[in-house]
């Protein structure tokens, strides 16, 4: 997940601050289990808390039914994305709709839901000129509710999007929710909310992956085997995969990577130049999120190639990049925040895929846990061994 606007954090305390002024005493009417975000880098603490009802139109009550663990939870958790704690997280979910408030979109109870971590308002310039995934006003919709409290009065909010899919249940705005069909697996389906529409869009949509290409991928995580996944579905003909983890190098051949390339071992640049007669790769992404490997994925990018940066470094880091190079080699550089989708149409194109079988979401989950395990699923994250761990809720 990759939200720029999420670091201004005056913002965040503003809308935190405008949640208590303008919202009249809940009610409250189910209590049920969630995972408490407290404090960064302190064990999250899951415990019952009670959830208000749907007050005001546009109001969604979701049980959700499974939520991936994703790599931008774990960055809250740490501090380096800058949500404060007192929050739920959690944002990759897909559930299903208990009820619902005036929704302009029409859900109704029982209607299969995945979570879209950056609700669409539909009426700022940017939903308007074909770009959602920028959404002006995603952090007030996504925030501006505050619908669980603790026994002793403290509230809490979903800290992306308001989905807060580290809880059995929650209470949130259907702009970021999208109906899919019922007949697909809740537990693959969430994994749809974040890591598979941020990678396998970012080939398709953002850098538009061409057929026949060379497409190198730094960082095979949840996203990057994404990347890889939506490289393959292109028909790219050579797919390198680049990650210090043997495990994962194995997962991306598995995924549609042809060629893998341990940076421990060999100069990945040199690499990538050696299986393309030194030409460079068409497409080079770069899925970690570190300004060093940023520049790495420009120099293997070939002269008029395309190089696309999907991970999210350091707030206050910056790229040092030849600039008579841009010009003289014609590269393209694009940044792309959750794949450049429009999650209305393109979860339920990806959805389509995976029934397909040409999206293969099952294999990207490498265990199934319980809410109870979260603060494990973390400390695998940590040792980058797993995938991705999905919690299931009964």
């Amino acid at each position: 997940m990759t939200i720029v606007r999420l670091a201004r954090s005056q913002q965040v305390r503003a809308t935190v601050s405008k949640y208590f002024l303008l919202h009249r005493a809940p009610v409250i009417y189910r209590r049920m289990k969630a995972c408490l975000f407290i404090a960064n880098n302190e064990p999250m603490i899951v415990e019952d808390v009670s959830l208000d009802a749907p007050a005001t139109p546009g109001e969604v009550h979701v049980k959700w039914k499974a939520s991936g663990v994703c790599h931008s939870d774990l960055s809250v958790w740490e501090g380096k994305l800058p949500l404060p704690p007192g929050s739920i997280l959690g944002h990759e979910g897909a559930g299903v709709v208990v009820s619902a408030i005036d929704s302009k979109t029409g859900l109704k109870p029982g209607d299969h839901v995945i979570g879209n971590f950056v609700p669409i308002c539909g009426e700022c310039f940017y939903c308007k000129n074909g770009q959602p995934f920028v959404c002006e006003q995603s952090q007030v919709i996504g925030m501006s509710r505050f619908p669980f409290s603790r026994s002793d009065g403290s509230r809490f909010f979903g800290a992306m999007g308001g989905l807060a899919t580290f809880a059995e249940e929650a209470v949130v705005h259907e702009a970021a929710l999208v109906r899919i069909p019922s007949d697909f697996a809740l537990n693959q389906a969430c994994l749809i909310g974040c890591s598979v529409t941020t990678g396998v869009g970012a080939a398709l949509n953002a850098a538009k992956v061409t057929k026949g290409s060379t497409v190198a991928v730094i960082g095979c995580g949840g996203v990057g085997q994404s990347v890889i996944q939506g490289a393959r579905i292109a028909g790219a003909a050579r797919i390198i995969a680049i990650d210090l983890n043997a495990a994962r190098r194995a997962a991306a051949s598995r995924f549609g990577a042809t060629h893998s390339i341990d940076p421990a071992v060999e100069d990945a640049t040199g690499a990538v130049m050696g299986l393309t007669d030194g030409r460079g790769a068409d497409f080079a992404f770069e899925v970690v999120g570190l300004s060093a490997l940023q520049r790495q994925a420009f120099d293997m990018t070939r002269s008029g190639g395309v190089c696309c940066w999907v991970g999210v470094p350091a707030l206050d880091s910056e790229v040092s990049i030849p600039g008579a190079m841009m010009a003289l080699a014609n590269k393209s550089i694009i940044g792309t925040i959750y794949g450049s989708s429009d999650v209305r149409q393109d979860f339920v194109r990806f959805v389509n895929l995976a029934k397909k079988g040409e999206l293969d979401l099952a294999s990207m989950v490498s265990r199934r846990i319980k809410i109870d395990d979260i603060n494990d699923a973390f400390t695998e994250m940590l040792k980058g061994d797993s995938i991705r761990s999905v919690v299931e809720y009964d």
